[in-house]
């Protein structure tokens, strides 16, 4: 394999292009083209050299933007009624007062599920990141979750 340095130069304006291309952003295009040379560095041992380095490069690039996408919507979209409705509580808009009693819940809740569930909903840690904290399995991490959001489910119901 060559040396990395050398990947970089002759790969970074056609992989920027390309971001650019599917971004339509140059800051953007930018910055996963960066982030994108950063995972391919780290992962350099596990190309095959089935396909052209070029695709490859390309093929993270594409999933780095969409993985940006994704948790970029995911914090325009996040709020506390989505988190509500996501728990099958049918409310379409809340007052302060309602997201103050939703906080006002989880402080009373026990551990691990209060930080668990901040973690996940505020903190925007995956569930193997979450389990990781622990010293637990991404399995625990959901199932922990998943009670704590029927918990609160359970309590704002109640009120």
């Amino acid at each position: 394999m060559t040396d990395f340095n050398e990947i970089y130069s002759l790969y970074f304006k056609d992989v920027y292009k390309y971001v650019l291309s599917i971004s339509r952003d140059e800051m953007i295009a930018e910055e996963i083209t960066q982030e994108t040379f950063f995972k391919a560095l780290k992962n350099i041992d596990k190309f095959d050299e089935k396909c052209k380095l070029y695709v490859w490069l390309c093929q993270i690039a594409k999933n780095t933007f969409f993985t940006y996408r994704k948790k970029e919507k995911y914090h325009e979209d996040l709020t506390v009624a989505d988190v509500l409705v996501e728990s099958s509580i049918e409310q379409s808009l809340l007052s302060k007062e309602s997201v103050f009693n939703i906080h006002k819940e989880l402080h009373s809740f026990d551990e691990p599920y209060k930080e668990v569930f901040m973690l996940r909903v505020f903190g925007d840690l995956s569930f193997s990141q979450i389990g990781s904290l622990f010293e637990k399995t991404e399995s625990w991490a959901r199932v922990t979750y998943h009670r704590a959001k029927m918990k609160l489910k359970e309590r704002m119901e109640c009120e």
